[in-house]
């Protein structure tokens, strides 16, 4: 990992008209006050922390609680944050949402194991008129998730979540602990908690559009998932085999030589629908399982995937969110695979380069959510575009 980068005191983010971005490094004693010089002055209706695991979560959370007037504050830990110059680490990145141009709810779900989707649902409907009714001149409106990515309930809370929102596009992703998988932490106004979820429902005053992108490519190698834990993501066997024997042997590699550079490497796939989603490997165990990132079934058809540049096909991505009009921000939640991926085959810095480009904020997740699906090595978001762009609401395929 990068040691934590220094920013001047006096370094304001080149920022959109209605977004402030603050990047501080992880260990500043004085990081709160460093990110409120940055931002500036405000008002902000919302301030989204993206939080290095290396940080004091718990302080940092408690002193930024109140320091931007009445603004809801949320935060989250990374795999990796995204920042001024792209993929950075050990860095604190702050997003605010500049009051004139937005509207936000905010909700804290505690205790994903015992979710009450109804109400859960009547929340969701009754921020969506309530800012309906507060905002009926504004044009656009989204969902952002934020959820611990430990929690291993993505799949069910994006299901009714999207259900509950209707025809507001969704978006997210999952906190992360860097590479380590032990345990992640999200807070709202000061309230630190796990096995937890926050979602946001705002309005905004122009137009802004919800995307998701992968660079996979399907191959003809098929597999089928012949013995499971589903409740816990667990893949014991793989055509009758010892999970990562197979995904091994299909390979042509050694499985010792099974890492997480491998699953980045070789990905693989589920058909839902006319569209594939990565069903991402997280981790190989002592006894040859296999440890997914999202959920798997028994009898689930699996395809081995290849896959496009990921620098070509990201500013290619990027590029035509762009076609009309450029963005002045996009806040991105990418997957930490892909960040393995792109160190890997030693196109870090060019990746960065492309996302710093496009103006891409955020984090590494393990896990992203785009409207009522949970999926992997995506970089999924939101663009926010200028007042006079003609830029449609839609989520793009």
């Amino acid at each position: 990992m990068e040691g934590c980068r220094a920013f001047p005191e006096a370094e304001r983010s080149e920022t959109a008209e209605v977004i402030a971005v603050a990047q501080v490094r992880c260990d500043d004693p004085a990081s709160a006050d460093q990110i409120a010089t940055q931002l500036g002055p405000g008002p902000f209706e919302l301030v989204c922390l993206f939080v290095s695991p290396e940080a004091d979560f718990a302080a940092l959370v408690t002193a930024t609680a109140h320091l931007f007037g009445g603004a809801d504050v949320l935060a989250c830990t990374t795999a990796g944050e995204i920042g001024r110059a792209g993929y950075e680490d050990d860095q604190i990145i702050a997003v605010g949402f500049r009051k004139d141009h937005f509207k936000f709810l905010t909700y804290a779900i505690e205790n994903l194991d015992e979710i009450e989707e109804q109400s859960v649902a009547d929340t969701l409907i009754e921020a969506r008129l309530a800012l309906t009714q507060t905002t009926p001149d504004w044009m656009s409106e989204f969902a952002f998730l934020m959820v611990d990515g430990m929690s291993l309930r993505e799949e069910q809370l994006t299901a009714f979540l999207s259900a509950g929102l209707g025809p507001t596009p969704l978006f997210g992703g999952s906190s992360g602990d860097g590479t380590r998988f032990g345990q992640t932490w999200l807070a709202r106004n000061g309230t630190v908690m796990q096995n937890a979820a926050i979602v946001v429902v705002g309005r905004c005053d122009r137009p802004v559009r919800v995307f998701s992108l992968d660079h996979l490519i399907p191959t003809e190698q098929r597999m089928v998932v012949t013995s499971a834990t589903p409740e816990n993501r667990i893949v014991h066997e793989i055509n009758a085999e010892p999970a990562a024997l197979e995904y091994a042997r299909l390979l042509g590699l050694d499985p010792h030589q099974l890492d997480q550079f491998t699953f980045a490497e070789h990905p693989v796939v589920v058909r839902l629908g006319d569209v594939h989603h990565v069903r991402a490997i997280q981790q190989v165990k002592e006894n040859h399982d296999l440890v997914f990132f999202s959920a798997i079934n028994e009898g689930m058809v699996l395809t081995l995937a290849t896959h496009d540049d990921i620098v070509a096909h990201l500013d290619r991505g990027l590029s035509e969110l762009g076609k009309q009009e450029k963005p002045e921000f996009i806040l991105g939640c990418d997957c930490i695979l892909r960040r393995i991926e792109a160190g890997r085959l030693q196109k870090t810095r060019a990746v960065s380069d492309v996302l710093s480009a496009h103006n891409v904020i955020g984090f590494s997740t393990y896990g992203e959510q785009i409207g009522g699906l949970h999926v992997n090595q995506t970089l999924t978001g939101v663009a926010i575009y200028p007042a006079h762009s003609d830029e449609a609401t839609d989520v793009p395929d």
